[in-house]
């Protein structure tokens, strides 16, 4: 499980913060996608994006919060992947300037030779707010 608390960017939590409190009314440009990274970011900054191969982002789907938490309802496949470590994730928004949203390390790194596969199957990215 790669469980994603609390680790909302810096511009994420203003926005909620704005949103919550009536100040603005914006969302993030859907569909969210998820990016897979080499090198964790932080609250501040983005991690190192994977590139090569046939690597892109991934459309999110997530289905109700319950309890303040949610996961995706549908598997995320990376195909024809390029050779590398991979460490965790990034949830972007698709403006013409994407957002970076939600960040965290994968529950274990994945070593993949080039060509690799790399499956987060439905209900294992997890997000919570607590």
């Amino acid at each position: 499980m790669i469980g994603i608390s609390d680790n909302l960017s810096n511009t994420a939590e203003n926005r909620c913060l704005d949103w919550i409190m009536g100040t603005a009314t914006t969302a993030p440009t859907l569909p969210l996608k998820v990016a897979l990274v080499t090198a964790n970011g932080s609250d501040s900054a983005a991690g190192t994006e994977a590139t090569g191969g046939s690597y892109v982002r991934k459309n999110l789907t997530v289905g109700a919060a319950s309890s303040g938490a949610t996961s995706n309802t549908a598997d995320l496949v990376w195909t024809g992947m390029p050779a590398g470590t991979f460490v965790g994730v990034e949830v972007w928004d698709s403006a013409g300037v994407p957002i970076r949203l939600w960040y965290g390390p994968l529950a274990a790194s994945r070593t993949l030779l080039a060509g690799d596969e790399l499956k987060i199957t439905a209900g294992q990215l997890t997000f919570a707010l607590s």
